[in-house]
């Protein structure tokens, strides 16, 4: 059970270099959420924790909010990662966007349900979404202008 889950971590990060290819140099992710899950700053299994890896293992650079666990963030990270700006902690949700590439969706927090996709589109510079919850409705991300990638879809 445990590779299964395992793999089940990395396979976001699949559908992010199908997208862009495996070098990720240059790219700027906006990522929401890094707590396992709602509601906790939990991030001893978070997928977050091995999509950062993988992200930044293949030079991506990230700027990430999540509505708890940001000190938690800061202090299980590597170092490495804040001080050669690899990773970039946002005070708040909509921080994350300017000069991204993409939005990437971990873990489903009640603020990320409903974001304002008009918005999203003004801030980024790229126009797709990776959904990790398979949270939002793809023809209605698509009809706003983004490229929708889901997990299982």
């Amino acid at each position: 059970m445990e590779d299964r889950n395992d793999l089940q971590k990395h396979r976001l990060f699949e559908k992010i270099t199908d997208y862009y290819g495996n070098d990720l140099s240059g790219l700027t992710f906006a990522l929401w959420g890094l707590s396992f899950k709602p509601g906790t700053d939990d991030m001893r299994e978070a997928p977050s924790k091995v999509l950062l890896h993988d992200l930044i293992g293949q030079g991506a650079r990230i700027k990430a909010y999540d509505p708890v666990a940001m000190e938690v963030a800061r202090k299980e990270l590597p170092a490495d990662w804040f001080n050669h700006n690899h990773l970039q902690l946002a005070d708040n949700e909509y921080d994350v966007f300017p000069d991204t590439d993409a939005l990437i969706l971990i873990t489903e927090w009640k603020p990320f349900r409903n974001p304002d996709f008009g918005r999203l589109k003004e801030l980024m510079k790229g126009a797709a979404i990776f959904d990790g919850r398979n949270q939002y409705d793809p023809a209605h991300v698509a009809s706003m202008g983004f490229d929708y990638r889901g997990i299982g879809r």
